[in-house]
């Protein structure tokens, strides 16, 4: 009998020539004869039939070198086994294996950062699949590479095996998750024209701080430095260094695998101004006059590369707006080295007839799809436009239910249809809220909420909440349907009861009980309107006998039924933090279908956002005028409008306006008028500090309530303040101060020097 064994190392990957003899030897012994037989040995849970089905030789086929190994490969490739012998005894063939075990369970150990179906969604190997180390080395990586997005790259991960009977194994994964890795020092190579200081606020990676214990831009990670080179590059071009470029960013980690040493080296080349600026247009009836509004970028200013995006945008805007549908703006840059100057020319021309294919929607695990699609400004079929995309993206961050969103675009199967990529990153909407806090107005307060802005993930948004101080009572249960009947018409019911202590200002309290239903639809992209009908049961009492007669003939219960609208114009940037932009808002109610209460209530109000070199530098000018006129009588007290306190810094609430003098009582007005100026600035502090300074001035007026009476001072003068304040994003929620001096007054107002503000929720 002749036997030649050919065997490979266990969990061998790739297979050559045979191991256990020469290859002269084992062509001498494989060569010749023909497979009478072919046994399988050393199989516990497969089938002999299985292994022989993966060999390239079977009986009846003659004995060959090249057809054995191959086999050999085959086996191996399978995974199934450890080890694989090959022999053969006169004309049989004999096949041994070691079978690969089969893992029985799977555990993690001392992972106490990162909870175990996370990692098991992470991992590759499952129970009741075959185990080799090739696979088990593979999610050992995988795991590190977690623990490093999360900033942990000193995590080690040991996989350790429980043997069990039937060939079974357990397999554990012992990790030492390690402190998170830090950042040591920043620096940068190559600047001559901003300090490193400056450059550091600029890049979203930050040296590790004791104060940035709620961030993590102080842990490195390798994806953000990418980001941070992009970073640099945008605020290059952005101050005129058009030629500057990121020689290199290095990561070096220290001996102690603790923290990274992180070094830009950048080329800065020369700043350039903008030359000449130009439009110019394929476009047939088109006027390139009529845009030259809309071009940001002016001859003679340091280049900036933000600009020129902006000019893009809002030139394909205002060709959109004059009804061509395909666009396709484009800057014709000229650099002039010797003048340092660059030169314009916005080239529109028609675009490519490109169409939207389908929007695919992607990362929404709770939200509906028809809650994002909704938002969108482009369906299918429609003509692409990006503009619209980017107001789309905007649309959809402004619904408040997503951490991150990204909308890209891909390409479709036909030359002519574009495919839209949504991309989003869930975050909760749910709040069981409890709040604490103290205003200057209220006093002490406190504010309990149940909350769902997005309601079983169609978007609506129920509310139940308390609110309770020394001076207000609130509670309310609110609905809001955002698309009633699948149509853009956003329906609403509250349901509301309220107290106010208005003892220090005009000695009464007010009870108020109702009910409101709204709804809401928009007449254009930027322009809505809301509707709304309001009963509501007012009542004036604990009025004091040396409260004014005005008061104390208001004493008493009335019912006010009222139908009102509110016309919007919005085209800030953003509804939750406005830095550009404008809005106008018109409100109308009219009272007297039923109730006891007459009157024509009409305001109007507007603020303008503009941002002055940098997101955080932004002049801000709000304004609001309002009137109330009785239908056959005069108008209560609780409809009158009071002015002061936060409507008017400087002046106490309710601070300015008719005013019984003979007891101190402000009487309310039937007319106000009130403006303010103010300029948001940061403070120098790195960014995630959340702090802002302000700078203020606050105008305002408020009269006409018709008593002849000599007692009672309503002289409709303009009232002014400056002051300045500071803002604080606290972790504990938002902290602000405001200290305001009254620089035109009246000697019977109620000044107030100091506003202090500041809530939480936990």
């Amino acid at each position: 009998m002749t036997t030649v064994s050919v065997a490979h190392a266990q969990n061998a990957s790739s297979p050559g020539r045979a191991t256990g003899a020469t290859g002269s030897m084992v062509a001498q012994v494989f060569s010749g004869g023909t497979v009478r037989d072919i046994r399988v040995e050393g199989t516990q849970r497969i089938e002999p039939s299985t292994v022989r089905s993966y060999l390239t030789i079977q009986p009846g086929d003659p004995f060959d070198p090249d057809r054995i190994d191959q086999s050999l490969k085959s086996l191996f490739n399978t995974g199934l086994f450890a080890d694989v012998v090959l022999k053969r005894e006169g004309d049989a063939l004999v096949v041994t294996v070691a079978e690969n075990p089969i893992i029985n369970r799977i555990a993690f150990e001392g992972n106490r950062r990162i909870d175990k179906e996370t990692l098991d969604k992470e991992i590759q190997l499952r129970p009741r699949v075959v185990y080799t180390r090739t696979r088990v080395q593979s999610d050992v990586q995988r795991i590190q590479d977690i623990y490093r997005r999360q900033g942990r790259f000193g995590a080690t991960v040991e996989p350790k095996i429980i043997q069990l009977d039937q060939n079974r194994v357990d397999l554990v994964f012992e990790i030492n998750e390690g402190v998170r890795t830090g950042v040591r020092g920043i620096t940068f190579i190559g600047n001559e024209h901003f300090s490193d200081g400056t450059l550091r606020e600029n890049v979203q990676t930050k040296e590790s701080a004791w104060w940035r214990f709620l961030t993590s831009d102080d842990n490195y990670d390798p994806d953000r430095l990418s980001y941070d080179r992009d970073l640099l590059r945008r605020f290059y071009l952005k101050e005129g260094y058009a030629d500057f470029r990121v020689v290199s960013a290095v990561a070096e980690l220290t001996p102690d695998k603790s923290d990274f040493f992180i070094t830009f080296t950048i080329e800065e080349g020369e700043r350039y101004k903008f030359g000449k600026v130009d439009i110019n247009t394929s476009l047939k009836q088109l006027d390139p006059a009529v845009l030259q509004n809309s071009v940001l970028t002016t001859e003679g200013d340091w280049y900036n590369a933000q600009k020129v995006e902006d000019t893009i945008t809002k030139l394909t805007n205002a060709v959109g707006d004059l009804q061509y549908a395909f666009v396709d703006v484009r800057p014709r840059i000229t650099r002039n080295r010797e003048t340092h100057t660059i030169d314009i020319t916005y080239e529109i021309n028609e675009g490519p007839r490109t169409f939207v294919d389908r929007i695919d929607i992607s990362g929404n695990v709770r939200t509906l799809d028809k809650v994002i699609r909704r938002e969108m400004l482009l369906s299918e079929g429609d003509p692409f436009n990006s503009s619209k995309l980017k107001r789309s993206e905007q649309r959809i961050k402004d619904l408040g239910f997503f951490e991150r969103v990204n909308i890209t675009t891909a390409e479709s199967s036909a030359p002519d249809r574009t495919v839209v990529n949504v991309d989003v990153a869930e975050q909760s909407t749910g709040e069981i809220s409890i709040g604490a806090g103290f205003s200057t107005s209220d006093g002490p307060l406190g504010d309990f909420s149940i909350r769902e802005r997005n309601l079983l993930g169609r978007g609506q948004d129920l509310r139940l909440g308390a609110t309770l101080s020394g001076r207000r009572q609130l509670y309310d249960i609110s609905f809001t349907e955002p698309y009633f009947m699948d149509r853009d018409l956003s329906a609403g019911v509250d349901v509301f009861r309220t107290r106010y202590n208005y003892q220090d200002e005009s000695s009464f309290n007010e009870k108020n009980t109702g009910f409101a239903l709204r709804l809401g639809y928009p007449l254009t992209e930027r322009l809505r309107q809301r509707v709304y009908y309001q009963l509501q049961d007012t009542l004036i009492e604990e009025v004091p006998t040396t409260a004014s007669k005005y008061i104390q003939e208001q004493r008493g219960e009335r019912l006010t039924s009222l139908i009102g609208q509110e016309l919007t114009y919005d085209v800030r940037n953003s509804k939750l933090t406005p830095t550009e932009g404008y809005f106008i808002r018109l409100t109308n109610d009219i009272a007297g279908l039923g109730g006891s209460v007459r009157f024509l209530r009409n305001k109007l109000a507007g603020g303008y956002y503009l941002p002055l070199g940098d997101d955080q530098w932004v002049l801000s000018t709000t304004g609001e005028i309002g009137y109330i006129h009785g239908l056959g009588k005069k108008v209560d007290l609780g409809d009158r409008f009071f002015i002061g306190g936060d409507t008017l810094r400087g002046f106490n609430t309710a601070g300015i306006g008719p005013r019984d003098v003979s007891t101190g009582d402000a009487l309310g007005g039937t007319r106000y008028a009130r403006a303010s100026v103010e300029m948001s600035f940061p403070f120098g502090l790195p960014e995630e500090f959340g702090l802002l300074g302000h700078a203020f001035t606050d105008v305002g007026t408020l009269g006409k309530v018709d008593i002849k009476d000599p007692n009672v001072k309503d002289d409709e003068s303009i009232r002014v303040s400056i002051g300045t304040g500071v803002s604080w994003k606290s972790p504990f929620g938002p902290i602000r101060l405001d200290v305001a001096l009254p620089i035109r007054k009246e000697g019977y107002d109620k000044k107030e020097l100091v506003r202090f503000s500041f809530g939480t929720r936990f």
